[in-house]
Formats: C-alpha cells, sequence, structure tokens
C-alpha cells in the first residue's frame, strides 16, 4: 500500500500541564473518506488545530503528501492542499460574500477557471449567489456553513477537513450541506471529518476512529463500527 496522504504518528497536544491529545496514530488514505468521532472533550478538535498548523504538536509528527508539517505555519497549508473548515466556521464577517468566496482562491492564478468554480458551487448554494454583496456576518448559521466549505473547495484542497459541519444547524441544511460533501468527495476529495451527530459521520464516511479522553480506543470500517453494539449505546443513543 502506497504512503497515506495524511499520517499522524505519537501526536500530543498539551494546553499547559493538561493532556489533550495523547499520542494517536491516525491515517487517511488518498480518495479515502475518513471519521473522527467522541464524545465532547475527547480531544478531536485539538487534534484538527494541531494538524492545521493552529495548535502545536507537544509530540509527534504529522504527514501530508510524503512530508512532515509539524510547525508549518497555519497560513502556508492550504497552499500545500490542505483545507480546514473550522468549528464555529471562520468566515470572514465583515467581508462580503463574494471577498470572502476570493479569498478562498488567493493563491489562485487561474482567474477564469476560478470564476467558472464560483458558478458551479452557486448550483449547490444558490443563496449565495443571493448574497453575494452582503456582508458574511449577516448570513444565517447555515448559509455560512455554505460559504465556508465553498471557500474551502476553492483552494482546490487534496486534503478537506471539516469540523463540526452540522453543528447549530436545521436537519434540512445538514442535509444539503452533506449532499454537497458527498458530491465532492465521489470526485475524488479526501475527507477527514469530525461530527457531533456519529450517525450520520458513520453513514456518509469509509472508515472511523473513535476517541476517548485523548486517546483512539477503536477504529475500523464505519459500517462495521455503525453496526457495533458498543458504539451503538455511547454514540447513537440505542
Amino acid at each position: 500500500m502506497s504512503e497515506p496522504l495524511l499520517h499522524i504518528r505519537d501526536l500530543k497536544v498539551r494546553y499547559g500541564a493538561i493532556e489533550a491529545v495523547k499520542g494517536i496514530d491516525l491515517h487517511v488514505q488518498a480518495g479515502e473518506r475518513v471519521t473522527l468521532i467522541g464524545a465532547n472533550g475527547a480531544g478531536k478538535t485539538s487534534t484538527l488545530k494541531a494538524l492545521a498548523g493552529l495548535l502545536p504538536a507537544a509530540a509527534g509528527d504529522i504527514r501530508f503528501a510524503g512530508a512532515s508539517i509539524v510547525g508549518t505555519p497555519a497560513h502556508r497549508l492550504p497552499g500545500q492542499g490542505l483545507a480546514l473548515v473550522p468549528e464555529g466556521r471562520g468566515i470572514f464577517s465583515r467581508m462580503s460574500v463574494l471577498e470572502n468566496l476570493q479569498a478562498g482562491a488567493h493563491l489562485r492564478r487561474d482567474r477564469q477557471q476560478v470564476s467558472d468554480e464560483i458558478e458551479g458551487l452557486f448550483a449547490h448554494f444558490p443563496r449565495l449567489r443571493e448574497r453575494l454583496t452582503q456582508a458574511a456576518g449577516l448570513l444565517s448559521g447555515g448559509e455560512q456553513q455554505m460559504l465556508a466549505l465553498a471557500r474551502a473547495l476553492l483552494s482546490r484542497p487534496r486534503l478537506l477537513v471539516l469540523d463540526e459541519p452540522s453543528m447549530g444547524l436545521a436537519p434540512l441544511m445538514v442535509e444539503k450541506i452533506f449532499q454537497v460533501i458527498d458530491s465532492v468527495c465521489q470526485a475524488g476529495m479526501t475527507l477527514l471529518l469530525v461530527e457531533q451527530n456519529a450517525r450520520l459521520a458513520l453513514q456518509v464516511t469509509d472508515r472511523a476512529y473513535v476517541m476517548d479522553s485523548g486517546r483512539i480506543t477503536l477504529s475500523g470500517a464505519s459500517a462495521q463500527l455503525l453496526d457495533d453494539p458498543q458504539i451503538r449505546a455511547a454514540y447513537l443513543g440505542e
């Protein structure tokens, strides 16, 4: 098997004396959809922040596309093909919808192709076209999530990392967001997903890791974990 697109080895993340991530191993092959599930406070978001350069790794290594990215500044990672849509969306609230979208493609020089891709995203998210000149901070929560996802896709990432994309959204909006995620993954996008809705996360991914108290406690095919009595009791409310 070829080297994974993403390979996290013995990663530790600390907040002062508190060890939030306690030496985890995780990998994602190119073209895979992988989810990381667990209770609040398990260390999932801390893992993603370390991956995206927003928190320092206290120990361990993170390899992306064959090279270590530990210590790489966060603003350089999109240019290397890694895009994070963070919990809370991270949009530029005072900038317009169009300016946010253009920011996602700021490293690209193919302006006409960018314009064409923005038009293609409007087919998925027509509300963004309707609000193109509006300040992004005035959008609803669902519209902001649409914008954050569209902005990330415009960077043409090799790995799309999503942190809680359904948080705070109405069921119909969640369905729409995940339809788009499924569409881009079917076109070949590699996905690493953290999602509070464990059932949904397991339904839309190939493999899963279960995280508890800063450690990976279980991993396997998502379909198998979906039928695991322990997982169903702990995370699916059954």
